[in-house]
């Protein structure tokens, strides 16, 4: 059942009216037809059934038929630091690590990122919120995950005193793993640290350590920086119990 995520101010206690860009995509698109069921979310924890009772590329309307129970959302909230990288390698990793469970995602500029200033990254929100929009939908995820603004690394250190716990995977740490780290710990909030194509330098793990990043290791193979994201959020999730049917 296709799956769409609308503001808050579209619903009623009745109805649903879809924007312009969801009614075209219902109508030319899915060509879904009057009397089709969809689900319809409101980026809050809801969820309903609803019949399509007007279709036409401007303006859908539904009928609300019936709450649906969300049991998708993880517990933990797992916040990943991503460093900005290339176009589409950036975009696939907020797809994928969308779909794994990660809440939110801060765009990091650090010494060895790709990109090095905040100009025109900012001009990408746009765009990477509809990536994040359509990943949770298709996923069957209660919310959409947020995007934070683009921060550089001493930034993104200063924020990690908020959670509960604060990782960085780093290619140069080889005994603490996440199984040993996180087994039996009750944790709400998780900040993720992953490096860009060339790793964290040494001067930047000294200063993570010092704010209180925890340096992990994810196994005896060096990762790609996308590897690296997906598997790191998906093995945390796992072993804190977010995984499980």
């Amino acid at each position: 059942m296709h799956r769409f995520f609308l503001d808050p101010e579209n619903f009623t206690p009745d109805e649903v009216h879809f924007d312009e860009a969801t009614s075209h995509q219902i109508a030319q698109v899915l060509r879904l037809h009057k009397g089709d069921t969809v689900t319809c979310l409101n980026d809050r924890g809801d969820a309903w059934l609803v019949e399509l009772v007007d279709v036409n590329a401007r303006a859908c309307l539904g009928k609300l038929e019936q709450s649906i129970m969300l049991d998708s959302e993880p517990v933990v909230q797992v916040t990943l630091y991503l460093c900005l990288a290339q176009r589409e390698k950036f975009e696939w990793m907020l797809q994928k690590c969308t779909e794994v469970g990660a809440a939110a995602f801060v765009p990091v500029i650090s010494s060895r990122s790709l990109v090095q200033e905040k100009k025109g990254v900012e001009q990408k929100r746009e765009r990477w919120e509809a990536i994040l929009k359509e990943a949770a939908e298709q996923c069957d995820r209660g919310r959409i995950p947020r995007l934070e603004t683009v921060v550089d690394f001493k930034e993104a250190l200063a924020n990690l005193k908020s959670y509960d716990l604060a990782l960085a995977a780093w290619e140069e740490e080889h005994e603490l793993g996440l199984k040993a780290l996180l087994r039996g710990r009750p944790l709400h909030s998780v900040a993720l640290l992953i490096g860009p194509e060339g790793g964290f330098s040494n001067e930047e793990m000294e200063a993570a350590r010092a704010a209180g990043a925890i340096p992990i290791s994810l196994g005896k193979r060096v990762l790609r920086m996308e590897t690296a994201a997906v598997v790191a959020t998906a093995l945390v999730l796992h072993e804190l119990g977010e995984m499980d049917v």
